[in-house]
């Protein structure tokens, strides 16, 4: 694959030309020349200690039925102890092809169908599907946007709303996104137990996709929600993986983890019924090497690049459309963009023969025709009036890629 070091700063400032790889990020535009900031995919080469160990285990030459080494528990259990004083036993871990179908298992064997699952939109648009796939009601309570200056702003969660709608009989369980993708939030201490309490007190099941956990802004911390409280692990299902933090969401490896043992006896049972129980060769593999001392150091660097594209983000905006509010970016890689003001204006005496109002989702596909850059419209995520951009790339294929946004809202 070709490699172009045009700034020589980094080696995340590595430009890797990925059109061409079978990558859903590059290979899904419609043009070559387009600049994808849409899906929650990094543009950086894996950590070399994650490409190391693939390597080795790809020269072996064979590539059977794999079998999970006991190594592989222990990379997960000390990795949560060191970094977040989590204490993990090696049952409580099952293991599945992703976040996404951990989740709709846990959905699965722990509701029934016509059962009410909550969520906190905007949320990750999976969140929906996955309930409705269960045949379960989705239970929205939208978060409340806090506004912290006229171009900034973040959101809480409406804790009054959230503590009637456990209190509904039919109500049995929280998706919990933490971080919050893509409203940026890294959730504090008493938030977190708050809404513990609320579910406790009222019997909701918390189920906590924590993917996003490891990529953490300055100033912020992640508290995985199984550590709230003493036995909070056996209220607690967490579904978690470190295919966002290291760029490894094509080995498929995910974990489930919950102190709860009866609960665990039926999400084994689903994950046998979905048949998403067997895993390739090569996921614990990475997950083993990303989860290394060597592993860690590569994350630390890549949270500081990351922080300076996205304090340069704001910089280019605050230059260019100096009004647009942006979400504080507190965890993820994905900054959640207002531009509602902009839509009400190309909205303003428009008549309904013209095909109705024009939407995020509209935007979207104009930036990708006119200017050639894909970002993500809000309607997906269950909200309107927002776009959503992935700043995981290099700088400097970052900054032409906001200067391809900047160029098409400036048209309203």
């Amino acid at each position: 694959m070709d490699k172009e070091n045009t700034l020589g700063e980094s080696a995340f400032d590595i430009l890797i030309q990925r059109r061409g790889s079978g990558s859903v990020k590059y290979d899904e535009a419609p043009a070559d020349d387009v600049i994808p900031m849409w899906v929650a995919d990094m543009d950086f080469e894996a950590a070399p200690c994650i490409v190391e160990a693939l390597r080795r285990r790809v020269e072996h030459g064979v590539f059977g039925y794999p079998y999970i080494f006991p190594s592989y528990y222990e990379s997960v259990i000390s990795w949560f102890k060191r970094r977040y004083d989590w204490h993990i036993e090696r049952e409580w871990i099952q293991y599945t092809i992703g976040v996404v179908p951990a989740m709709s298992a846990v959905i699965k064997a722990l509701t029934k169908p016509g059962d009410g699952v909550i969520l906190f939109s905007p949320v990750y648009n999976l969140f929906f599907t996955s309930i409705r796939n269960n045949k379960c009601e989705t239970v929205d309570i939208p978060l409340l946007r806090v506004d912290k200056s006229p171009t900034e702003f973040t959101y809480a969660i409406d804790f009054e709303a959230f503590e009637q709608a456990c209190a509904r009989p039919e109500v049995t369980m929280l998706l919990f996104c933490s971080h919050h993708n893509p409203a940026g939030r890294v959730w504090r201490r008493d938030e977190l137990q708050r809404v513990y309490d609320i579910c406790r007190r009222n019997g909701v099941v918390i189920v906590s996709d924590e993917i996003h956990c490891e990529l953490t802004m300055p100033g912020n911390q992640f508290t995985p929600m199984a550590t709230i409280a003493p036995d909070a692990s056996e209220y607690v299902v967490t579904c978690n993986s470190p295919s966002k933090s290291f760029n490894i969401a094509g080995l498929q490896m995910a974990n489930i983890i919950t102190s709860n043992a009866e609960w665990r006896k039926r999400i084994d049972r689903a994950l046998n019924d979905n048949e998403v129980c067997d895993v390739n060769v090569f996921g614990p593999v990475a997950v083993e090497a990303a989860y290394s001392k060597e592993g860690e150091l590569w994350l630390t660097e890549l949270n500081d690049y990351l922080s300076r594209n996205y304090q340069a983000l704001r910089a280019y905006f605050a230059e260019h459309l100096p009004t647009l509010p942006i979400a504080t970016l507190e965890g993820t890689y994905l900054v959640w963009v207002d531009v509602s003001a902009l839509l009400k204006r190309q909205n303003k005496g428009q008549q309904p023969t013209t095909g109705g109002q024009f939407t995020a989702t509209d935007l979207e596909h104009k930036l990708l025709r006119d200017h050639r850059v894909w970002v993500n419209g809000s309607e997906m995520y269950g909200a309107e009036g927002f776009i959503r951009i992935n700043i995981a790339m290099p700088h400097e294929r970052m900054m032409e890629g906001l200067k391809r946004i900047v160029e098409g809202l400036a048209q309203y």
